[in-house]
């Protein structure tokens, strides 16, 4: 059966959390390398302007404030300096994209899944801080909203409600560092583009054609399997449908093999 590449990414609501929990050696029983392109005074910026933008906007849900990427290496990937090793894959990525990155190469408990955390910024840095100063008197509800006139957040004994915000005249009412966020981060074809990118970066180590890996093609007659997280109540619900997968992926091998015998899928 062909072996696909894993490559996942998924959006961080705490971007400060993620980053002290996949690098910290108390935390990570088998930590081997950590990386960084920025510094923590970055994503603290970062975390803070995204939470702010997004309690101006009113929207619901929570806020993004970066993403990650989690690449399984194969075990080859063991012989190589874990340091060179997170730093190639890193800086592949930093420079193909532009934006600043943090990441840490671990192994699962059992030492059965050797990967790399890549955490990513959709945002960068302005050239200049985008500083706004009030012309007149700006106003703020209690969730954060812009309002047109003091009316609005004053309640009926005639002071302004708790939670609610004044900025003078010839204050500074709005700032930015940086960016908004670039959409190509949220589209199917960037996050095609990334998994045919670090596949090729993997492959580069195994010298063996018929060992190397695929980009898993969702229109092809193979299923995924699903990943059973920590503490998964359904663990074995996903178990059994993995198992089911796999004999299907072994009968779709051999049907495939047998009308084209000397060809790989």
């Amino acid at each position: 059966m062909a072996r696909h590449s894993f490559i996942q990414m998924s959006k961080l609501p705490n971007v400060k959390g993620r980053i002290s929990y996949i690098t910290s050696h108390a935390r990570q029983e088998n930590l081997y390398a950590t990386y960084r392109t920025a510094d923590n005074e970055f994503w603290k910026n970062l975390a803070r302007e995204s939470q702010q933008e997004f309690k101006r906007s009113g929207t619901e849900g929570k806020c993004i404030e970066a993403r990650e990427f989690i690449i399984a290496l194969l075990e080859i990937y063991t012989r190589y300096k874990p340091q060179e090793v997170l730093e190639d894959f890193t800086e592949e990525f930093h420079k193909r994209y532009g934006v600043e990155c943090v990441s840490a190469l671990h192994h699962n408990k059992r030492k059965t899944n050797y990967h790399i955390h890549l955490i990513f910024s959709e945002r960068k840095l302005l050239p200049e801080p985008d500083i706004k100063i009030a012309t007149r008197s700006v106003f703020y509800d209690e969730t954060g909203k812009r309002v047109r006139a003091k009316k609005e957040i004053t309640g009926e004994n005639g002071q302004i409600r708790k939670g609610c915000t004044v900025i003078k005249k010839g204050e500074i009412y709005e700032s930015h560092l940086f960016t908004v966020k670039d959409d190509k981060f949220k589209s199917e074809h960037f996050l095609r583009e990334v998994k045919e990118v670090y596949t090729d970066l993997i492959n580069r180590h195994i010298a063996d054609p018929e060992q190397q890996l695929k980009v898993f093609d969702k229109n092809s007659v193979y299923l995924t399997t699903k990943k059973i997280g920590k503490n998964n109540s359904k663990a074995a619900e996903i178990e059994a449908d993995n198992t089911a997968r796999q004999e299907w992926n072994r009968t779709a091998d051999m049907a495939l093999l047998s009308v084209f015998p000397k060809q790989r899928f």
